[in-house]
């Protein structure tokens, strides 16, 4: 599995210091540490930044500066894909519509299927894709609890084969906790878990805390990336997490 974390991370020498050899998911909401990706990154994808536009209330509008940023990062050596546009809250013509208006080639390209949609546009989706994202949406926003476990129990039921494994690549958006992603059999999976925490002081107290904020992410990382996703899915997975 591969472990997208989320930039940017702050200050942009601890950026650096974690990502060398590293994995990043880069959104164009914040495109500032692009540099940092191209430079020291294992690989990295991009985000088309329709999740901050939508927390903000103010959704995108015209994807064509994404469309041209894309076009301008695709044939770096170590970037792997890009997000295909997507409206969080629409209904499914909404998004087949902007993946009908993707001109990029499908092997870097990876649209949404957002998990209050239809498990049918899961299965066509993965289908017909080697790389789908799991958005979560909807009643389903919140990560972890019971409801959400449910539908994407519920979901992965459809589309597995007789091995429990899916017929593409999925890449959980959000997703890059222990806690959900080895319990799933997921090719890759972001967050800004990383981001987020390395500036929140009072996490780290002690005498061995690390002493910069280069330290405390890779601390962070590590314990991110000493785990892996589940090799497979069966219910009988389902069943243990009631």
């Amino acid at each position: 599995m591969i472990h997208y974390h989320g930039l940017p991370i702050t200050p942009a020498s601890a950026s650096s210091a974690v990502l060398s050899g590293r994995h990043a998911f880069l959104s164009y909401a914040n495109p500032e540490q692009l540099d940092i990706c191209i430079e020291v990154c294992q690989s990295f994808a991009v985000d088309n930044g329709a999740f901050p536009a939508f927390t903000s209330g103010k959704p995108v509008k015209d994807w064509k500066p994404y469309y041209q940023w894309v076009e301008s990062i695709k044939n770096h050596p170590n970037f792997d894909f890009a997000v295909i546009p997507d409206e969080i809250d629409g209904d499914e013509i909404d998004n087949d519509n902007l993946i009908a208006e993707w001109e990029f080639d499908k092997s870097m390209s990876a649209p949404v299927w957002h998990m209050h949609e239809s498990i049918e546009r899961f299965y066509t989706l993965c289908n017909n894709w080697s790389r789908v994202c799991i958005g979560s949406s909807g009643a389903y926003w919140k990560i972890g609890n019971d409801q959400w476990w449910a539908r994407i129990g519920t979901a992965l039921n459809e589309i597995v084969d007789d091995n429990g494994q899916p017929p593409c690549k999925l890449h959980g958006l959000r997703m890059l906790n222990p806690e959900i992603f080895s319990r799933l059999p997921l090719a890759s999976a972001d967050s800004t878990n990383l981001a987020r925490n390395i500036g929140i002081d009072k996490k780290w107290t002690g005498s061995y805390s690390p002493p910069d904020k280069e330290w405390r992410a890779k601390v962070i990382a590590s314990r991110i990336e000493a785990h892996n996703s589940a090799s497979a899915w069966s219910e009988m997975v389902q069943d243990q997490l009631f």
